[in-house]
């Protein structure tokens, strides 16, 4: 249980300390770019569900 919370701890600080400093050298993007990846937002999600569902019934 230690060994869990150790884990948990690190990776808390690593996200504390890995965002701001992503954030604030990350390269900026217009929102045309992001608009043109969110149209394969819905049918990578379907797919996803879809394998779900095969991976359950068959395993």
């Amino acid at each position: 249980m230690g060994t869990l919370i150790v884990i948990i701890a690190i990776l808390f600080l690593t996200l504390v300390v890995v965002v701001p400093l992503w954030e604030k050298y990350a390269a900026r993007h217009e929102t045309a770019d992001f608009s043109r990846l969110s149209r394969y937002i819905m049918p990578l999600m379907a797919l996803l569900i879809v394998l779900q569902m095969i991976r359950y019934y068959f395993a």
